[in-house]
């Protein structure tokens, strides 16, 4: 039987929790935390739940009162059915849009409305249903990029989780060649559902979508891939931050990067790691307390 932990505080000391998550040493990835607002008449109200496997240890509830930077809340317990918790932590969640894209549910209806580009994304064992800013922001900045002109011929999605922001991509620029990666196994297989879900053609061809498990770009598959006109990485800043280097010489010269899973206040430590390789801000999108970047090689476009 799986448990939560769940603690009641305002909406920026929750995020600021699920922010230090990826700073802590140690952390234990079976626990996994999911925060959002309790009512919709109170949106300063926010909840954090950590689901653990099994009934919470001391230590489990130590370390997730250590999220929080001061007093942390009272949390509370609870033993979960047996059920898929993360099906039904988004079931009935309601269709959001991101510039022209639509994302729902099963459990909606498609939108009667071809303005929309629409996808069905299920809730899953995996990051990137929309329902998050970040993800929501990247949408929205794919786009901005399109209606500004931008065509890039190949496009690497990198933590990819549901496979949303590569598909949203096939539709903008649908005779590239994608590729989306993610470390985590599960993402594989959501990948592949949601691929056949929303008519998404798997393979290696122009218009089609590889799919592979690796660990950020050390994978040989994906170094074969690169360079990439387009790469998006929706994760978390510490990781950005780390990998600027290694995303800038994955990028073509005049290519572009798109970065999100970052708060207003870790974006300027994000856009310096990648001006010191290179890259200026094109542009950037606020979502609540959460920043979506637009980055090119410091030669292309202007700076702004």
């Amino acid at each position: 039987m799986s448990w939560k932990l769940s603690a009641v505080a305002t909406r920026e000391v929750v995020e600021g929790a699920l922010a230090r998550q990826d700073e802590m040493q140690g952390w234990d990835d079976t626990t996994v935390l999911a925060g959002f607002e309790v009512d919709p008449d109170e949106p300063d109200c926010w909840r954090l739940d950590a689901y653990t496997a099994t009934k919470p240890t001391e230590a489990d509830r130590e370390a997730v009162r250590a999220l929080f930077s001061a007093d942390p809340p009272p949390l509370i317990a609870e033993a979960l059915p047996e059920s898929d918790w993360v099906s039904e932590s988004q079931r009935g969640v309601d269709p959001i849009t991101a510039g022209r894209f639509r994302v729902r549910t099963p459990e909606h209806r498609p939108a009667d409305d071809p303005a929309f580009v629409e996808f069905c994304i299920p809730a899953a064992q995996a990051f990137g249903t929309g329902q998050h800013a970040t993800t929501a922001g990247c949408l929205a900045m794919l786009d901005v990029m399109a209606r500004q002109g931008v065509s890039p011929r190949t496009v690497a999605d990198i933590g990819t989780g549901t496979g949303l922001l590569a598909f949203a991509a096939m539709a903008l620029w649908p005779h590239g060649r994608f590729t989306a990666s993610d470390i985590d196994p599960v993402c594989d297989q959501a990948v592949v559902a949601n691929a056949a879900l929303n008519g998404i053609d798997l393979g290696d061809k122009r218009g089609e979508l590889t799919m592979l498990v690796a660990d950020g770009l050390a994978d040989e598959r994906l170094a074969r891939r690169a360079p990439f006109d387009l790469l998006i990485a929706n994760i978390l800043a510490g990781p950005l931050i780390d990998l600027a280097p290694d995303f800038a010489e994955a990028v073509n010269p005049r290519g572009s990067i798109v970065l999100a899973g970052l708060l207003r206040t870790q974006d300027a430590a994000v856009r310096s790691a990648y001006r010191r390789v290179g890259f200026r801000l094109q542009k950037r999108i606020l979502r609540g307390d959460w920043s979506v970047l637009w980055l090119r090689h410091r030669f292309v476009g202007q700076v702004r």
